[in-house]
C-alpha cells in the first residue's frame, strides 16, 4: 500500500484501558475534556459533543462517544460502560 496524503503531517496518540470509575456519565465526560485541554494547554474551537447509546444496541456496547474539536486535531473518546474501558 503506498502512503496516502504524505503530504500532510499527522501524529495519532491511543490510549485504552479499563477503568476503576463506577459511574460515568456526559458530565464526567465534559469535565474529562475541560481538564485535558487545560492541562495540555489546547485550544478548541468548539464545545465538546457527547453521545450515549441509549440502549440503542447491544447490552455489552452501552456507553458514550465524545469529542472535542482542537485547532489542529481533535480528541475523542468511546466508553463502554460494562466492563468499564476506554478508548
Amino acid at each position: 500500500m503506498q502512503a496516502f496524503a504524505p503530504e500532510i503531517y499527522r501524529k495519532r496518540l491511543l490510549i485504552e484501558g479499563y477503568f476503576a470509575r463506577r459511574d460515568v456519565d456526559s458530565a464526567t465526560l465534559l469535565d474529562y475534556f475541560t481538564m485535558i485541554t487545560a492541562t495540555l494547554n489546547l485550544r478548541t474551537y468548539g464545545r465538546p459533543i457527547v453521545h450515549r447509546t441509549s440502549g440503542e444496541g447491544k447490552p455489552e456496547n452501552e456507553g458514550f462517544d465524545a469529542f472535542v474539536p482542537l485547532i489542529a486535531s481533535g480528541i475523542y473518546v468511546c466508553i463502554w460502560s460494562q466492563p468499564r474501558f476506554a478508548s
